[in-house]
């Protein structure tokens, strides 16, 4: 992993908010994301892990700049040392800065396999795309057939192709693997690899926990909107011994292959957040103190906890 003297992307103390109407209040603005900060360097994998509704396709949209109207931003992010101002996410977005959408309704119904594969990289050459598409699986006819004529994870791969064959240098993937096999959602993590190898950097939005943990260099745990652990792989490999937030260690523990023992409770909504730590409510190991002050990320360990009592 290549070390610079500053992130390739920063993001610190970001919050994003909704105006919203309702017909008991009105309009009233909806936190969804708070004081979440996170940075991935050059040549680097950032996993981000948390359940639904946490706020990690959000981070994705506010990173490029695509969020809806009657969203508001707050908060630094920095690309390459500048910031990133919403100029700079429309310069960038899509050929410095790549995503894979979630969603395979993002592909273009009109538009062949191979030409959207190709993007914003025209002329694209003929021999890199079918080798990426050789990797994930896709014959050479999957370049000429519209998105009705192939399947979930054929869309899926193309979608993935479409950011492996830019030259971005932040690829943000969001959720890149659900509908593949496990060979083919290996390979395109390998992909991923590959591509932070050359120096690239790469945001892993991914439930598939256990994936991340083979091929990411750090894990940023969400919760509520929020960052509560920003930690190494390998601590993840190792077990909660070494892991620092209580929720890191829940999730950990909720695998199957450890167990798979949940914790009480749910994620909070955004419209109904507790005051504090976000995660009192669920935390065996809460105080007073919890329940009325809201912890600051703090560095622990090699690593980044939001937590008092942390150790």
């Amino acid at each position: 992993m290549r070390k610079t003297d500053f992130p390739l992307l920063e993001i610190c103390d970001l919050s994003v908010s909704f105006k919203m109407y309702d017909s008991v209040l009105g309009q009233r603005d909806l936190r969804v994301i708070s004081n979440l900060s996170i940075k991935v360097d050059k040549g680097e994998i950032l996993a981000i892990a948390g359940s639904s509704g946490s706020g990690k396709s959000l981070l994705a949209s506010a990173i490029l700049g695509i969020l809806p109207e009657n969203a508001a931003v707050a908060g630094d992010m920095c690309y390459n040392g500048q910031k990133l101002t919403p100029r700079l996410q429309e310069k960038l977005r899509g050929t410095e800065m790549a995503l894979v959408p979630q969603s395979i309704a993002y592909l273009d119904p009109l538009m062949r396999a191979g030409a959207q594969a190709d993007g914003h990289k025209k002329p694209c050459p003929t021999a890199k795309r079918r080798g990426i598409f050789g990797r994930l699986g896709l014959s050479e006819s999957t370049e000429k057939l519209y998105p009705f004529q192939l399947s979930g994870g054929m869309a899926r791969r193309v979608l993935v192709s479409t950011a492996l064959i830019t030259d971005a240098g932040l690829i943000i993937a969001d959720e890149p693997t659900p509908g593949m096999s496990l060979h083919q959602a290996l390979e395109a993590l390998t992909l991923f690899r590959e591509m932070a190898d050359e120096g690239k950097a790469v945001i892993l939005i991914t439930h598939d926990i256990d994936l991340a943990f083979a091929f990411a260099d750090k894990i940023a745990v969400f919760y509520a909107g929020t960052t509560v652990e920003t930690a190494s792989a390998l601590d993840f490999r190792t077990g909660p011994e070494s892991l620092r937030h209580p929720y890191s260690k829940a999730l950990w523990s909720a695998l199957p292959q450890n167990g798979f023992e949940p914790i009480a409770g749910v994620q909070p909504y955004a419209g109904n957040l507790p005051k504090g730590c976000l995660f009192a409510p669920r935390c065996s190991c809460k105080s007073a103190k919890c329940e009325q002050e809201a912890p600051p990320m703090r560095d622990l360990r090699g690593g980044e906890v939001r937590c008092f009592y942390a150790m």
